[in-house]
C-alpha cells in the first residue's frame, strides 16, 4: 500500500512544552484515517504539521516520498497537494460559486463551466450558487468549504472537526460527502473528531492521542473491538482518561 505520510520520532513543542509526540505513523493513500482523543492532546497540532503550517520541533516527515527539511519551506507544489477544511471555515463575503472557485483562481485555473456546477451538485447546493455566503446555515457553510476543497482535487484532505455543532441531518450529509470524496476521487482523508461513533462509521484506520502521545493506531474494527492498549479500551468504553 502506498504511503502518503511517514512520520518518525516527531515532536512539537511550544515554549519548551511538548504538545505532540509521535514515535511513528504512516498514513496510506486513499484511506480515511480518523484521529480521536480528548481535547488538548495534540490532534489539531498534528493536522498543522500534516498541512505544513508548522514544522516539527524534532523528527522527520516524508510526504509522497519526499523528505521534508524543517529548516526549509515546503515547496509550493507539495503544499498544494494538501487542503484543509476547518471546524469553522472562513468564506469570502461573496456568492457560493465565487467561494468554491476561489482556490482555482489562486492557482491560475479557470472554471471550465462545469467544475463549480458539478461540485455544488455533489454537495447538494446546486440551487444556491448565486446565494451570498453570509446567508448560509452552518451545515451549508461546511458543504461549501468541502466543495471548495473538492474542485482542487487534492491528494490529501484534512478535516478538523467538520461536523462539530451540527444537527444529525447535516452530520449525515457531511459524512456522505467525505465518503464520496474518498471513494470517487481516491483522496486520502485525515479526520479529527471527538465523536468516536463518527470515526467508527467513516474511518478505515484510527489513531488515539492522549496526553500528547500517539497511543495506538489500528484498523477501525480492531481499534473499537480489540484495542491493544488499556487506555484505548477505556476511551472507547467512554471512561474518563484525561
Amino acid at each position: 500500500m502506498d504511503i502518503v505520510y511517514h512520520l518518525q520520532d516527531v515532536t512539537k513543542e511550544y515554549g519548551g512544552r511538548c504538545v505532540l509526540n509521535v514515535k511513528e505513523l504512516d498514513i496510506h493513500r486513499a484511506e480515511i484515517f480518523g484521529l480521536v482523543g480528548p481535547s488538548g492532546v495534540g490532534k489539531s497540532t498534528l493536522l498543522r504539521l500534516l498541512n505544513f503550517l508548522e514544522p516539527p520541533t524534532t523528527g522527520s516527515i516524508r510526504f509522497l516520498g519526499a523528505a521534508l527539511d524543517a529548516r526549509q519551506p515546503v515547496p509550493l507544489d507539495l503544499r498544494r497537494r494538501v487542503t484543509t477544511v476547518f471546524q469553522r471555515p472562513i468564506l469570502l463575503n461573496q456568492t457560493v460559486a465565487a467561494n468554491v472557485a476561489f482556490g482555482l483562481r489562486l492557482r491560475g485555473k479557470r472554471d471550465s463551466g462545469t467544475v463549480i456546477k458539478d461540485a455544488l451538485s455533489q454537495v447538494g447546493l446546486e440551487g444556491l450558487a448565486h446565494r451570498q455566503a453570509r446567508t448560509l446555515s452552518g451545515g451549508e457553510l461546511q458543504r461549501v468549504a468541502l466543495a471548495r476543497a473538492m474542485v482542487l482535487r487534492p491528494d490529501v484532505l484534512l478535516l478538523d472537526e467538520p461536523t462539530a455543532n451540527l444537527d444529525p441531518y447535516n452530520v449525515a450529509l457531511i459524512e456522505d460527502i467525505a465518503r464520496m470524496i474518498n471513494q470517487e476521487f481516491g483522496t486520502t482523508l485525515v479526520m479529527v473528531t471527538h465523536n468516536i461513533f463518527q470515526a467508527r462509521r467513516l474511518a478505515h484506520r484510527v489513531g488515539f492521542l492522549l496526553n500528547c502521545d500517539l497511543v495506538e493506531v489500528a484498523d477501525a474494527d480492531r481499534f473499537f473491538n480489540q484495542p491493544s492498549d488499556p487506555r484505548t479500551a477505556a476511551f472507547v468504553r467512554g471512561e474518563m482518561v484525561y
